[in-house]
């Protein structure tokens, strides 16, 4: 099936499963929410989630364990870490991840990674979506209908609990690697170019999941950070 983006959009507001209901009308039965997490940050992973909630939910809203879900970066680590559990748990919802390495990402650049990791994650589900909800921008080469919503975490429960388990999953991984190379701060910054992560860079240089490809790692003097 060839990627196709509906323009269309529901005309109400104030429900965060409008976008799910209105594709349900059309006949749409599995409907997956997709986002990514680390985009900007300068060292590790860029990691995508896909996920297919039931359709009973868009009528009957939010089971009670995920009351006040929200897009990830307007939730604590503390709320995140509780829905991850609950979303992950729960047999009637489908997930998916896929993890895009740095080298992968230099190799590539960070968009096409991106783009990559949530094709990968779309692919994984089993039956495949019949319409695919993304966060920002569509995602080129893909091979299902989808509609990009613009701030869609915070406006799709659908891609909001993609937001939650990729931004969890991803934080999960930087905390295994701040073990690795404990000189840098990963578990306090996740890789984002704080001044803690820039004055340890100065100091001890690039590890083996920096990307090479992003300033100030890309030759680029680190004195002057």
């Amino acid at each position: 099936m060839k990627s196709e983006i509906r323009t269309t959009r529901p005309s109400f507001i104030g429900d965060q499963f409008k976008f799910e209901n209105f594709y349900a009308s059309a006949g749409c039965l599995r409907i997956a929410g997709v986002d990514e997490a680390g985009r900007g940050p300068l060292a590790g992973p860029v990691v995508a989630a896909a996920i297919i909630l039931p359709s009973t939910w868009y009528s009957q809203g939010l089971p009670r364990s995920l009351q006040g879900l929200n897009d990830s970066k307007q939730l604590s680590a503390k709320e995140r870490d509780r829905f991850f559990q609950s979303i992950t748990s729960m047999h009637e919802v489908t997930v998916t991840t896929s993890i895009v390495e740095a080298e992968e990402i230099d190799r590539i650049n960070i968009l096409r990674a991106s783009l990559l990791a949530m094709n990968r994650a779309l692919r994984q589900l089993s039956p495949a979506p019949d319409h695919v909800l993304v966060d920002g921008n569509q995602i080129s080469s893909t091979e299902w209908r989808q509609t990009a919503i613009v701030k869609g975490d915070a406006l799709s429960f659908s891609i909001a609990t993609a937001s939650v388990v990729a931004k969890v999953t991803r934080d999960r991984i930087m905390f295994k690697y701040d073990a690795c190379y404990p000189h840098y701060g990963f578990a306090q910054h996740k890789g984002y170019g704080t001044p803690q992560h820039l004055a340890e860079l100065v100091k001890h240089g690039p590890c083996a999941i920096h990307r090479r490809s992003f300033s100030p790692i890309k030759p680029v003097n680190l004195e002057l950070f």
